[in-house]
C-alpha cells in the first residue's frame, strides 16, 4: 500500500513537472520574451558599475527581483519616463508598451521560468568599467572624500579646473561624465572653457555659506565673490548673483555653453547621431562643478570624463546650454501649490536644429513645458513634463530634429508646489529662493542644438542669464 502511494505520488510529481516544462516551453520565458525587453529598456542602468543597484544582464541576477519588477512596471514607475506622449517623439523613450508590461507580468505570474538558453538574444556588448560608450580619451578630476560624520550633512558645490592637454583644436563627438562612487554623487557637470593665466589647477574651490539648522542659507545678500574679466580688472558679484559662480572662470555652471553632466538618469551627451561635434580649441581647460551628498559612510570619489573624438571636422557644431532665470528675483512663496515664475525665454540668433531637452528643478518642481514661438507667430509645444520627478534628471532626445529658424523664441514655463501636499517638501512655510541645495530651488531648462560649423556659438542664442558676458 505504501509502495503504491509512493508510486502514485511520483507519477503526479512527474506529470506536474512535465506540465510546468510544457507551459514554460509554450508560455512566456526569460530568455525568449523578457530578456529582449530588458536589453532595450533597462540594461543601460541595470548593469554592474552603473546607477541601478541590481543587474539585469542574466537570468540568475534578474530572477530574485521578479516580483519587484512586476510591481514597478505595472504601475509604470519603471523605467522612468515623464514626457507627455501628446507632444513629440523621442529616440530614447524607454517607457514600456502595454504588451511589454503584460509580458513581464505573465512571466512573473507563471513562476518566472528561465526557458531555453538557445532562445536568448546575443548579449549587448557594453563598454567596460561602467562606460555607456567606449571613450577614445579619458580625463580625470581629483579625488574627494565625503565624510561619514553626521555633522557634515551639507557639502557646498565645488568647482575645479583641470587642463585638457589639447595642443590642437579638437572636435569632440561625445562627452560622458562618470563618478567612481555613485552613492555619494549628487551631480558632476563639466564644460570646456578658455584658459586664463591666473587659473588655479587641480584645486577644489567652494564658498562656505552661513546656514541655519535646516540647511537654509542665512543672509545670502551678504555673499560676495570677485570673478575674472577679459580686461584683467575683475568684477565683484554680490548676493544671489554670485550663486554657484566658479572663481576661476567667472561663470556659473548653468550659464556656460556646452555643459555635460552626470545626474541620476543621465551621464552621456552623444552628438554622433546628429552628425555634429563640439569644437574644443587648443589650450582650453575643463571646468568641473561637483556636488556630493553624505550617506553615513565615508566614501572617496574620483570622477572621470570620457571623450570620443572626430577624425574629420563635422558639418555641424553642437551647442548645449542651460541658462537659468535671474536668481535675484526667483522666489517661491510659502504654501503656494502651483507657483509659476516668469518664463525663461531663449531667442535663436541663427538657424538651428533642436535635438535634446532636459528640465531641471529641485524637490518642489512640479512641471515644465518647452514651447517654440516661430517668427510667423506659430507656436509648437515640443516637450511637456506634467509630473516632474527630481529623482530622475532625464534628457529627452528628439527622434527627428526640429528645424528652428533664426528669430524663433523658446519659451519655457514651470510650476512649483511649496505646499504641505508635496511629500518631498521639507518646509512649506518658508519662502524658497534660488540655490544649489535640493531644499532650495532652480529653474534651469537644458537643451541642445546644432548649427552650421561656421556659426559662432556665442552668437547663436540669446539666453535669460549669462554671467560671463555681463548680461
Amino acid at each position: 500500500m505504501g509502495t503504491r502511494a509512493w508510486f502514485a505520488g511520483s507519477v503526479v510529481a512527474v506529470v506536474l513537472i512535465m506540465s510546468a516544462e510544457a507551459s514554460a516551453a509554450g508560455g512566456v520565458t526569460f530568455t525568449k520574451d523578457v530578456l529582449p525587453i530588458l536589453q532595450k529598456n533597462c540594461q543601460t542602468c541595470h548593469r554592474p558599475g552603473n546607477i541601478a543597484p541590481m543587474s539585469f544582464l542574466s537570468y540568475e541576477t534578474t530572477r530574485p527581483w521578479a516580483k519587484a519588477m512586476k510591481a514597478v512596471v505595472v504601475t509604470r514607475k519603471m523605467p522612468p519616463w515623464f514626457a507627455d506622449p501628446q507632444y513629440g517623439h523621442f529616440a530614447n523613450d524607454r517607457s514600456l508598451k502595454q504588451e511589454e508590461i503584460d509580458t513581464i507580468a505573465q512571466w512573473v505570474d507563471s513562476g518566472a521560468p528561465k526557458g531555453d538558453p538557445n532562445d536568448a538574444p546575443p548579449p549587448v556588448q557594453w563598454p567596460e568599467n561602467g562606460w555607456t560608450t567606449q571613450p577614445d580619451l579619458v580625463l580625470k578630476g581629483i579625488p574627494y572624500t565625503v565624510s561619514a560624520a553626521p555633522n557634515k550633512n551639507v557639502i557646498e558645490w565645488m568647482t575645479l579646473v583641470t587642463p585638457t592637454g589639447f595642443t590642437k583644436d579638437t572636435w569632440i563627438t561625445s562627452v560622458e561624465v562618470k563618478p567612481s562612487d555613485l552613492a555619494v554623487t549628487h551631480h558632476i557637470c563639466v564644460s570646456f572653457v578658455p584658459h586664463r593665466p591666473d587659473t588655479i589647477y587641480n584645486t577644489l574651490l567652494w564658498v562656505d555659506k552661513q546656514r541655519d539648522e535646516t540647511g537654509a542659507e542665512v543672509a545670502p545678500s551678504a555673499r560676495k565673490i570677485k570673478v575674472p574679466t577679459p580686461d584683467g580688472r575683475g568684477r565683484e558679484l554680490t548676493g544671489r548673483a554670485a550663486e554657484g559662480v566658479n572663481p576661476n572662470t567667472g561663470t556659473n555652471s548653468n550659464s556656460e555653453q556646452n555643459i555635460s553632466c552626470y545626474v541620476p538618469g543621465r551621464s552621456l551627451s552623444d552628438f554622433r547621431p546628429y552628425n555634429a561635434a563640439l569644437l574644443v580649441p587648443a589650450g582650453y581647460d575643463i571646468s568641473w562643478n561637483l556636488h556630493y551628498t553624505p550617506n553615513g559612510a565615508e566614501a572617496t570619489d574620483l570622477p572621470e570624463v570620457g571623450l570620443t573624438i572626430a577624425k574629420e571636422p563635422p558639418q555641424r557644431r553642437l551647442i548645449e546650454t542651460g541658462n537659468s532665470v535671474d536668481p535675484t528675483t526667483f522666489a517661491v512663496p510659502p504654501n503656494a501649490s502651483n507657483y509659476a515664475p516668469e518664463p525663461a525665454v531663449f531667442t535663436f540668433l541663427a538657424d538651428a536644429e533642436l535635438h535634446w531637452m532636459s528640465p531641471h528643478m529641485h524637490v518642489r518642481g512640479k512641471d515644465m513645458k518647452y514651447t517654440l514661438v516661430f517668427p510667423d507667430g506659430k507656436e509648437q509645444v515640443i516637450l511637456n513634463v506634467p509630473r516632474y520627478d527630481f529623482n530622475w534628471q532625464l534628457g529627452y532626445d528628439l527622434a527627428q530634429p526640429i528645424k528652428v529658424p533664426k528669430g524663433t523664441k523658446m519659451v519655457v514655463t514651470a510650476h512649483y508646489d511649496n505646499s504641505a501636499n508635496n511629500k518631498f517638501n521639507p518646509d512649506p512655510n518658508r519662502t524658497v529662493y534660488f540655490g544649489n541645495m535640493t531644499w532650495e530651488e532652480m529653474f534651469t531648462p537644458f537643451f541642445a542644438i546644432t548649427v552650421d560649423k561656421s556659426v559662432d556659438p556665442k552668437k547663436a542664442i540669446k539666453s535669460p542669464r549669462n554671467i560671463d558676458n555681463g548680461a
